[in-house]
């Protein structure tokens, strides 16, 4: 049995759309619906029944999924202990993490890395939904948590900080100091009227108003004078359109990992980038914990 039939099976068993499951794969959908097509026919049975919100497993692919999974699993483990011996700082590397942080933060030091390393061909797969390690998903992920998954091995680096911001329009035109009515947040994606995160403000009472959740597009936002918006002192800082609303005060946000899979870790390529951003992360430690506001 051809195992990337089963790689294909597998991909649709889990997204339930050909759409998702070719997006995952890197692969058209007409590719993903032939091969599924053709897997069926040269088994002689229905894996997936026809549904108009998309594909759902038969009796008989429900059977095959435990055991395609099972042989996922071997070899996945195989392909991360074979990588886990090369030596050789040369290769593909596929780094996930957060749009903010390439973006706003480690971009040039992504630069500096393929300069000093120009035989390591690096990925960054831009994501908010945690990548799978240990399906090959990525080799190591960049993350923004408290709580990273036990399977992964890796360090925290750094606590970024956080503070509020509005564009220097925007404070012009109001005085959350002295008439804090008069300012409002921009929301991210809860639905109370005052979310922790406000009340634990120096603007409890603030309206909220809006929806963004995603701190690229809450960036943008406060930058054109939507209103007060919380940002890590690592994006707001380095905005000349935005100033930390008074009193200003950074406060501890959340904790920054770099991650990698147990079998990796030994990996040359793998090991040269964890090594080489960490002291990127740490260069950037002033900045990160607040302590370089915008004057």
């Amino acid at each position: 049995m051809d195992w990337d039939n089963l790689r294909i099976f597998l991909a649709l068993a889990r997204e339930k759309t050909v759409r998702a499951a070719a997006g995952g794969l890197g692969v058209s959908h007409s590719t993903v619906s032939r091969r599924i097509d053709a897997f069926e026919q040269d088994l002689g049975v229905r894996l997936f029944e026809r549904l108009p919100d998309g594909y759902v497993l038969t009796p008989f692919g429900e059977d095959m999924m435990q055991t395609a999974r099972r042989l996922e699993e071997s070899v996945n483990g195989l392909e991360r202990r074979v990588l886990g011996q090369d030596a050789r700082l040369r290769g593909d590397l596929r780094v996930t993490m957060p749009d903010l942080l390439a973006a706003k933060l480690l971009m040039p030091d992504l630069v500096a890395f393929g300069e000093s390393y120009p035989d390591i061909d690096l990925e960054v797969a831009i994501s908010y939904t945690p990548f799978d390690l240990g399906r090959r998903e990525a080799d190591v992920a960049i993350r923004i948590t408290r709580d990273p998954p036990e399977m992964l091995v890796g360090r925290k680096i750094i606590t970024y900080a956080r503070a509020t911001y509005a564009s220097r329009d925007y404070l012009s035109r109001h005085d959350p100091e002295h008439a804090p009515d008069s300012v409002t947040w921009i929301g991210w994606d809860d639905r109370v009227r005052h979310p922790r995160w406000v009340r634990e403000s120096s603007f409890p009472n603030a309206s909220v108003r809006g929806r963004m959740n995603n701190a690229m597009v809450q960036l943008a936002a406060a930058k054109a004078g939507m209103g007060l918006a919380m940002l890590p002192c690592f994006m707001g800082d380095t905005e000349a359109d935005l100033l930390r609303v008074p009193p200003g005060r950074p406060e501890p946000a959340w904790d920054i990992w770099i991650l990698t899979h147990e079998d990796l870790r030994a990996t040359a390529r793998v090991r040269a980038f964890i090594d080489f951003m960490a002291d990127a992360f740490l260069g950037h430690r002033d900045l990160l914990e607040g302590r370089l506001p915008q004057t």
